[in-house]
């Protein structure tokens, strides 16, 4: 035929497309390309991580799991289960006793961990320099190392009316008519104070640990800056510390959603129930499972304790996200 080149045709060429290689040849090239000794540490990734998921799956998930199906039964922990669907769920929300322990768990969750921070920031910002601060970190830490249910009965023993040594001292002090600590009003501002008592000295030590991890010499710069003690911690100590105190963060949130021991120990009395006025989700999910006065339900029970899983999680999340930043190397 005709040559294409000596009319002025113009020929377009089509780019060689080279076949797609077959995705099991490239993974059998890379695994052909490790070594004998990262051949035998993927090998070992069978026997040593497949049972603690098997471990795990039977501790953890299989009753996580078991809990979610028992909150939507009515079940009174023996005999058959009847389905209820949602209604344990509604009639929990509708429960004045929940609602409640949502405003209790509520200001042990923020109100003290607020005071918490704050004070082991406090703390921290007072101890660094000073002469001696290891035996400072030693006493401060000292109530944590005590069991919650020794100190709630330490704590009822301190603030007991009419002769316990807080009375006794305010008492000395011209005080006439000293509160009462343990009476309905006032009993939950108390323990709200002994959860902030107890668990701020570890706070403290893990901040006090963070800080020491700061270079000296940015503390010198902004000291020649002439940066004061409030302005080094808001623009040196903080920013480098802020990763320890995310992950803080996610132990407060999950250490207090389940705060049980206190609360059970400082104001039960001859082996029943605090009042429902003290109660947090905890208590109120205790409550509805060993309830002395009535027919144990397990299934709102459970209910509670799935509503405490979501809140859990969800903290998590939020206050990793508020307190997330790039990497810092110093």
């Amino acid at each position: 035929g005709p040559d294409p080149l000596k009319k002025g045709v113009s020929v377009t060429t089509m780019p060689a497309v080279a076949s797609p290689v077959p995705e099991t040849a490239s993974r059998r090239s890379r695994r052909l390309r490790l070594s004998p000794l990262e051949r035998s540490r993927r090998r070992l990734f069978v026997p040593f991580v497949y049972p603690a998921l098997v471990v795990y799956a039977a501790v953890m998930v299989a009753p996580t799991v078991f809990t979610l199906w028992i909150s939507l039964n009515h079940w009174a922990g023996a005999g058959p289960m009847q389905w209820a669907g949602l209604s344990n769920y509604t009639r929990m929300f509708k429960d004045p006793v929940f609602r409640t322990s949502f405003v209790n768990t509520f200001w042990i969750v923020f109100g003290v961990g607020i005071g918490v921070f704050a004070i082991a920031f406090l703390l921290t910002m007072l101890m660094h320099d000073m002469v001696g601060r290891r035996l400072a970190r030693a006493v401060v830490f000292f109530p944590s190392l005590v069991p919650g249910i020794a100190i709630s009965i330490l704590w009822g023993f301190l603030f007991n009316y009419p002769d316990g040594l807080v009375d006794t001292v305010l008492v000395k002090l011209g005080v006439e008519h000293p509160p009462a600590w343990l009476a309905q009003d006032n009993a939950f501002k108390t323990i709200l104070v002994g959860m902030m008592w107890l668990t701020t000295g570890t706070y403290t030590v893990i901040f006090m640990a963070a800080v020491d991890r700061i270079p000296r010499e940015l503390y010198e710069a902004a000291e020649l800056e002439g940066a004061g003690p409030v302005a080094r911690f808001r623009y040196v100590t903080f920013p480098l510390m802020r990763d320890i105190v995310s992950v803080c963060s996610v132990l407060w949130c999950v250490g207090a959603l389940k705060t049980f021991e206190f609360l059970l120990t400082f104001s039960a009395q001859d082996g029943a129930l605090p009042s429902p006025k003290l109660w947090n989700f905890a208590m109120y999910s205790y409550g509805e499972a060993f309830n002395p006065d009535g027919v144990p339900d397990y299934g709102i029970s459970s209910a509670c304790g799935v509503i405490v899983l979501v809140l859990t999680g969800g903290l998590a999340v939020l206050s990793r996200r508020i307190l997330r930043k790039d990497s810092i190397t110093y």
